[in-house]
């Protein structure tokens, strides 16, 4: 059985909208010059506050992606 090694990164996406925008803004970019990409953890979530309102998501990601043999 062949053993797969991953490595991880850490991203922090930013939406005006939600925070599924904001996660899927940094994997979108990310997948520009990442390969392999496998699976995304949600490490922390923040958010901007003017007025009284929710003006931005912050999302910081772990991405962890397949190292090619």
């Amino acid at each position: 059985m062949e053993a797969h090694v991953f490595k991880t990164i850490e991203l922090t996406g930013t939406s005006t909208k939600s925070v599924e925008e904001a996660v899927q803004s940094a994997i979108t970019v990310a997948a520009k010059t990442v390969r392999n990409m496998s699976w995304f953890q949600i490490a922390e979530t923040r958010g901007a506050i003017h007025d009284g309102k929710v003006t931005e998501w912050q999302v910081t990601l772990k991405i962890g992606f397949k190292i090619e043999p």
